[in-house]
């Protein structure tokens, strides 16, 4: 459905997008944020399927200021090299990238979601930058910006089998953010991803119908 354009930071970084446009009239923006395995098939299918919802979506290829064209896949050695690149690039670039995504959807109402490392890049870009709301799916590092709080309204999902985010950590987030809504499914890390180990297809289906319900009531 969609195609791969180039976007611009505001460091004169250029980066790939996967942008995909619905086939009406949009009913605002969605960014989509990429796990640690680039903008692969599933992440340029999760832009697709916001498309039919009636947004326009942007996927930004946030590696590209590592390693461009990464694409991997959920075994082991891919997991390895993802994490390593995620490692080198840290949370503060990726923000300006982001905010180009954001930027490029304007002046519709624009907002984030993202997964496993997206989704603690959802969190941070919630409380840094503007998107008019916001939701993020099984973000491992979100304990470690607790202190920050998010600027419009979000909404979380995890897994309450996932061995990398225990529910020790998620209650943290509930307790220092109560206004949140922290949603929890009896399924494992990366449960939304039907090429994952851990994919859960009821756990996945309710946590779209309360995303989709999110973005609906804070941009249309």
């Amino acid at each position: 459905m969609g195609g791969f354009q180039r976007l611009k930071a505001s460091d004169n970084h250029e980066f790939d997008a996967y942008c995909v446009e619905p086939s009406v009239k949009p009913r605002g923006g969605i960014v989509v944020l990429q796990e640690i395995f680039g903008v692969n098939e599933h992440i340029r299918a999760v832009a697709d399927k916001f498309a039919d919802e009636g947004y326009a979506a942007i996927a930004p290829a946030l590696f590209d200021r590592i390693e461009r064209n990464v694409e991997l896949g959920y075994n082991e050695e891919d997991t390895v090299k993802g994490r390593a690149i995620r490692g080198k690039l840290g949370f503060d670039l990726p923000m300006l990238d982001i905010a180009a995504a954001i930027e490029a959807l304007r002046p519709a109402r624009v907002g984030i979601v993202g997964y496993c490392w997206g989704g603690s890049l959802a969190w941070v870009s919630a409380a840094r930058l503007n998107p008019d709301c916001a939701v993020a799916y099984y973000g491992a590092q979100i304990k470690d910006f607790v202190a920050e709080t998010p600027r419009c309204p979000i909404i979380l999902h995890f897994g309450e089998k996932d061995p990398l985010i225990p529910n020790q950590a998620v209650a943290l987030i509930r307790s220092a953010h109560p206004a949140v809504p922290v949603f929890t499914y009896a399924a494992g890390h990366g449960f939304n991803c039907d090429q994952r180990r851990d994919f859960d297809a009821n756990a996945a289906s309710l946590a779209f119908r309360r995303t989709r319900d999110h973005f609906r009531k804070y941009i249309g």
